[in-house]
């Protein structure tokens, strides 16, 4: 009983209701103890090492980013996130330093995306997720940059997110610019600001 209730100290100061099978070795627990919670029912495994609390409020945004820590919620998935596509992803998209690799990313509903490490930090933010939990993803300037610069993003969406973003009280032009010539999509940028403003 003492294993539980010191679990259950570990769940109560996540305030998330997750635990890592390493947080249950620092405490000086065996992890079989977590094996014991699945199967009564209490937990459930989300991915290895990363278990939830049955009764949880499950957030994919945010359980995805405590697995993949690297990970910044980008393209697509940002744009919905940060309120700028009202059509929420099928699959989430993910963008990773290159040279990253995590074989269980193929397993998972994602869509990856990697970047030169010079790329990597620049834009990210904290927000929180629609469930109020903290995740990482990429500012709005950089997404636009990032949508324009690849493919597969629907023309839709970034004509919708372009117009959004003109009419902005918030937009930042001088900071749009800057990223579309650090990522090299400055002319692709200037067609739609010169079409929309």
């Amino acid at each position: 009983m003492r294993c539980k209730e010191k679990i259950e100290e570990l769940l109560e100061a996540s305030e998330d209701g997750t635990v890592t099978a390493a947080q249950v070795t620092e405490a000086g627990l065996h992890r079989s103890i977590l094996q014991e919670l699945v199967r009564d029912g209490e937990m459930y495994r989300f991915a290895r090492g990363l278990y939830v609390r049955s009764d949880a409020w499950e957030d994919d945004f945010y359980l995805l980013q405590r697995r993949y820590g690297r990970g910044i919620y980008s393209h697509d998935t940002a744009l919905y996130l940060l309120g700028y596509s009202d059509r929420a992803p099928a699959k989430y998209t993910m963008t990773f330093p290159k040279g990253y690799h995590a074989p269980s990313l193929n397993r998972e509903n994602l869509i990856v995306k990697r970047v030169v490490p010079d790329h990597y930090e620049f834009g990210r933010i904290k927000i929180g997720s629609p469930s109020g939990n903290p995740i990482c993803v990429y500012d709005l300037e950089r997404t636009l940059c990032d949508i324009l610069r690849g493919s597969g993003s629907d023309i839709q969406i970034i004509g919708e997110a372009m117009r959004r973003y003109a009419a902005s009280r918030d937009k930042n032009i001088y900071k749009l610019m800057q990223y579309a010539d650090r990522l090299r999509v400055k002319p692709k940028v200037l067609r739609y600001m010169e079409v929309l403003l």
